[in-house]
């Protein structure tokens, strides 16, 4: 589980500051943003932006071309419930439907008390044991029914 702290712009900059020699450093600052606040803070978004001479237009696409960056923090516990043809063709539109009426949200949110946030993800690798899903980074392969429900009780606990 990531550790969620108020964003805190001296740490923002630090942060952009540890990264910023990296290849790919956008992605790598975004990541490090996002672990350390649980988010990736709006207020983020025009410092890595200034510290690479981009546009905040540009820091922003990045941002919301990748489905693992999220605008506030993600509740204690992540369920992902693969998208991918394979996982649809193996049943997993039933079971994304089940599980957003059992969370009593749909994919992309958390749930009220803010326990559990459900996600798409548009492949985990297991398409062989399709359909799959992944809680709190533990793949879960061959999903039905009954296990998706197990993984939403223990995710509610």
């Amino acid at each position: 589980m990531t550790a969620v702290f108020d964003w805190d712009e001296t740490r923002g900059a630090e942060i952009i500051a540890e990264h910023a020699g990296q290849e790919g450093a956008t992605l790598v600052i975004l990541h490090a943003l996002q672990e350390a606040f649980g988010h990736v803070p709006q207020a983020a978004i025009p410092m890595v932006a200034k510290a690479f001479n981009l546009s905040r237009a540009e820091v922003h696409g990045v941002f919301t071309f990748y489905h693992d960056f999220r605008h506030k923090p993600a509740g204690r516990h992540v369920l992902k419930l693969c998208r991918a043809e394979a996982c649809q063709a193996a049943g997993g539109d039933a079971l994304a439907a089940r599980a957003e009426a059992r969370l009593g949200v749909s994919l992309g949110n958390t749930t009220a008390d803010d326990r559990v946030t459900l996600e798409p993800i548009y492949c985990l690798g297991l398409c062989a044991t399709a359909p799959s899903a992944m809680l709190d980074g533990r793949l879960i392969g061959r999903l039905d029914q009954k296990r998706l429900d197990a993984l939403i009780a223990e995710a509610q606990r």
